[in-house]
């Protein structure tokens, strides 16, 4: 892997938040002697520095593929950075305290990609066992999610059955169509055509808003007993005429 140095520089000295920085004691690879240097780790890149102030890093570790793990050492508070392979190199490091070995160790045992890699896979699970777990009823569960079927839904049979419900003449524009219903008899005209339902009147605008809603409800009232009269004279009409044929024809 090539890696521009210019910029790892700007990466490493960039107003980026670092994941943890500090000064750790970094045993050399040909003299085990250990120097102490500044530390800063920005993703899975370990960069140090001779100090604090320093513009460029003297190094960077690139953390794909290892184990941090505690190691015996002449310091006391030691740990390892290990790569797989024979000719891989071993880093050894040096915190100054018990407790900042311990976030070294832990900050640099997730910087790997790999390990964002699981992160993610386990958010994604626990993510869909959210989604599907107040649906399917087992919000509990912890199995993975593509192991999880819905059961097929059974409707439940009822143990009596309820009776049929009257059909429902078609509409138009949303009214019911006058006689459109199947066997109906409509009334006709004397040359034979059917004949229109009758039209209820016009409710006419009154000339002023004062007493509007009393006029109002007298026409309403009007228009409601006119329309009364008016269909139930063509219901008796449609009644005789069904009595008639069911009776016969006359001899």
């Amino acid at each position: 892997m090539k890696l521009n140095e210019r910029s790892l520089a700007f990466y490493a000295t960039c107003d980026s938040p670092a994941d943890n920085a500090g000064f750790l004691y970094k045993r050399g690879e040909r003299h085990t002697a250990y120097h102490r240097r500044w530390f800063v780790l920005k993703g899975n890149m370990l960069f140090y520095f001779e100090e604090r102030e320093s513009r460029e890093p003297v190094g960077v570790i690139v953390l794909e593929g290892c184990t941090v793990e505690l190691c015996d050492s002449a310091e006391e508070f030691a740990f390892a950075i290990r790569f797989g392979g024979t000719k891989s190199r071993t880093y050894v490091l040096a915190a100054e305290s018990q407790a900042a070995m311990e976030s070294w160790v832990k900050s640099l045992s997730r910087a790997s990609f790999d390990y964002m890699r699981l992160v993610v896979r386990e958010l994604e699970k626990q993510l869909e066992e959210m989604r599907w777990g107040p649906a399917g009823g087992c919000g509990g569960c912890r199995g993975l999610p593509g192991s999880w079927k819905p059961k097929p839904s059974v409707p439940e049979q009822s143990p009596e059955r309820l009776p049929a419900l009257p059909a429902i003449p078609p509409k138009e524009n949303g009214c019911a169509v006058w006689n459109n219903a199947p066997g109906a008899v409509r009334p006709h005209d004397s040359e034979g055509n059917p004949r229109p339902p009758p039209l209820p009147p016009r409710r006419r605008a009154s000339s002023s808003e004062a007493g509007g809603a009393g006029a109002a409800a007298a026409e309403s009232s009007s228009t409601f007993c006119r329309l009364h009269e008016q269909y139930g004279q063509e219901v008796a009409r449609l009644r005789q005429d069904w009595l008639e044929r069911r009776r016969g024809p006359r001899p």
